[in-house]
């Protein structure tokens, strides 16, 4: 069974919008029985945990989707760049996560950071999605103004960062941030 490649017999977009697309492949499995997979492609996305004066920065934003108030890392999509990349790059043609995280902790925030480190890349919900997330730890802050896209509303919080992933947990929770904030610490930086 390792070396059956789990043919694709059919791949089909049904539905494409300006954030994913949706689908399903059609592939038979390692018994030779056929099954549909259904999923949502999802551009890369980036997570930043920021640390400043021994607080971890989060934003508090409603979400619509969940019809929630949430508290939550800075995070947004990596954008399409022309610009060489890295090996901290999820694909050709986009920003690195790196470059991703300072972008989104500027814009959201309205903070810079002197050193921004790359942690991890992984995939998320791989039973449904096509989306990479990286997850990027930022520090040496300096407060610059925010500059926020025309459908962001939120505010920054700063919580201490032995109080952060208590606060994180607290529903409604949300997975960016818990892993976000464990695999900080798990690297010595939280």
């Amino acid at each position: 069974m390792d070396d059956h490649e789990w043919p694709v017999l059919a791949s089909e977009t049904e539905y494409e919008t300006c954030w994913y697309d949706g689908g399903y492949d059609r592939v038979e499995q390692p018994d030779g029985t056929e099954k549909t997979y259904y999923w949502a492609s999802l551009p890369p996305a980036v997570v930043v945990v920021a640390v400043h004066d021994g607080d971890v920065l989060f934003v508090d934003q409603y979400r619509p989707t969940i019809r929630e108030q949430c508290i939550e890392l800075v995070a947004g999509v990596v954008e399409e760049s022309e610009e060489e990349t890295d090996e901290a790059s999820p694909e050709e043609g986009r920003e690195s996560y790196v470059a991703a995280a300072a972008r989104e902790l500027r814009e959201e925030t309205g903070y810079v950071a002197d050193d921004v480190h790359f942690l991890q890349e992984f995939y998320a919900a791989t039973g449904v999605l096509r989306h990479k997330r990286g997850i990027v730890y930022a520090e040496g802050l300096t407060e610059v103004g925010q500059e926020l896209d025309d459908n962001e509303f939120l505010t920054v919080e700063r919580i201490p960062v032995e109080d952060a992933l208590h606060a994180a947990r607290e529903l409604p929770a949300n997975d960016a941030t818990i892993e976000g904030l464990l695999l900080a610490k798990a690297d010595g930086y939280l």
